[in-house]
C-alpha cells in the first residue's frame, strides 16, 4: 500500500479504503488504486466489502464427526468451498458434531445469524438433526446427502446412475454372479448405490440374492468387517473406496487374488483408491462442480430469501484402474487351450 500511495501521491489510508472498498474515497481515485495495484503486481481481494454491512461474511460447513477419518473425502468438499468462497469475499468455518451432539440434538452455538450468514451440511444427518437444523432461522443446503423433506436444497452425486454404470460394466465383460458390500439403511447415498446396482441385475436377467447383500457397517455407522458369503461372488460392487479397500485386505488374507480370482469396485475415488494394491476401479465424484453449486446456492439463499433449487444430482464418471478382470477374456482363453 506504500508503494501505491508513494506512486500517486497520496496517503496509505485513501489506497486502503479504495481497495477495501469502504467509503471515504472518489470512484475515480479507487478505479486509479486499483490499476496501480494490477501494474505494480500486487493482488488483493477487493469482493469482501460486496458482503452487506448485516452480514458476517462466513459460512459454516458442518459434518458428523463419523465421516471425518483418515480417508479425509469430504475434506475435498471443504477445500474448494474454502477457495470459491475466498474468491467471493467470504470465508468458510469447519464444525463437526459427534455422535452424542447428533443424538441429543445439540444445536452448535456457532450456527447463529450472528456467526454465520449460512450452513453446508455435508454427508448425512439424522432426520431429527436434519429437522433441527431446518427450523432455524438459518439459509441451509445439503451436500451428498437428501431425505423425504421436499423443501430442503440439496446437491447430491448421482449415485444410481454410477453405481448402475460399474454394475453395467461388470456384466458386460462376463460377472454374472455379483455382491452388493453396503449397510443399505446408513445414507441416502448407500441407498441410491445399492438401488443402481439392482437395476443393472434385473435388465441383465441376473437374480438378486439376499446372500449377495453385505452390511459393512454398524448401526453406530462405524465401519464392521465384511462377512463373506458361501458362495463367493465374481465381483464385488462397493458402495465406497475405504470397503473396496479394507475387503480387499480381507481377500488376501482369506487366499483369493484380486483381480484373478475375484473383481473388486469402489466408489468416490478417494486416497483408498489408490492406496489399494491393486488400485481401484472406482466412480470420480465431481466434488468440484458439487462445492460450486453449493457455493452459488448458499449465496443466492443468503441475498435472495425464498430461494430453492430442490434436488440437484451431478454427474461421476468411471476410473478404470487395476481391481477388474475380465472374466470373457479368461474364458476365451481356456477354450483355446483346450483346443490344443
Amino acid at each position: 500500500m506504500q508503494d501505491i500511495a508513494d506512486r500517486l501521491g497520496i496517503s496509505v489510508v485513501a489506497v486502503s479504503k479504495a481497495l477495501s472498498g469502504k467509503s471515504g474515497v472518489s470512484d475515480a481515485l479507487r478505479e486509479e488504486v486499483r490499476r496501480t495495484a494490477d501494474e505494480l503486481g500486487y493482488t488483493y481481494v477487493s469482493k469482501r466489502r460486496q458482503v452487506p454491512a448485516n452480514h458476517t461474511g462466513n459460512i459454516c460447513v458442518l459434518a458428523s464427526s463419523k465421516f471425518i477419518d483418515a480417508d479425509s473425502f469430504y475434506l475435498k468438499y471443504y477445500k474448494h468451498i474454502s477457495s470459491l468462497l475466498q474468491a467471493r469475499g467470504r470465508y468458510a468455518f469447519f464444525h463437526t458434531i459427534s455422535a452424542s451432539e447428533e443424538e441429543g440434538l445439540a444445536y452448535p452455538p456457532l450456527l447463529t445469524p450472528a456467526k454465520a450468514d449460512g450452513i453446508i451440511i455435508l454427508g448425512q444427518l439424522s432426520k431429527s438433526y436434519t429437522e433441527l437444523i431446518i427450523s432455524k432461522d438459518i439459509p441451509a443446503v445439503f451436500l451428498d446427502f437428501y431425505d423425504d423433506r421436499k423443501d430442503i436444497d440439496c446437491i447430491i452425486s448421482d449415485s444410481f446412475y454410477a453405481s448402475y454404470d460399474i454394475t453395467n460394466y461388470l456384466i458386460n465383460i462376463g460377472h454374472r454372479k455379483l455382491a452388493f458390500v453396503g449397510s443399505v439403511k446408513a445414507t441416502s447415498s448407500i441407498q441410491d448405490r445399492y438401488l443402481g446396482y439392482v437395476k443393472s441385475l434385473m435388465e441383465h436377467n441376473i437374480h438378486i440374492s439376499r446372500d449377495y447383500i453385505l452390511e459393512d457397517r454398524g448401526e453406530d455407522g462405524l465401519m464392521i468387517p465384511v462377512k463373506l458369503p458361501a458362495d463367493m461372488p465374481t465381483a464385488f460392487v462397493c458402495n465406497c473406496d475405504s470397503t473396496a479397500y479394507e475387503l480387499i485386505r480381507q481377500l488376501k488374507k482369506e487366499g483369493y487374488r484380486v483381480p484373478q480370482d475375484i473383481s473388486v469396485t469402489g466408489f468416490d475415488n478417494s486416497v483408498y483408491s489408490d492406496m489399494s494394491d491393486p488400485k481401484i476401479t472406482t466412480i470420480e465424484v465431481n466434488t468440484e462442480q458439487m462445492s460450486q453449486l453449493a457455493v452459488d446456492t448458499i449465496l443466492k439463499k443468503i441475498s435472495l430469501p425464498g430461494y430453492r433449487i430442490g434436488r440437484i444430482p451431478v454427474s461421476g464418471r468411471i476410473l478404470y484402474k487395476n481391481s477388474v478382470m475380465s472374466i470373457k477374456k479368461i474364458a476365451r482363453s481356456s477354450i483355446f487351450d483346450s483346443n490344443f
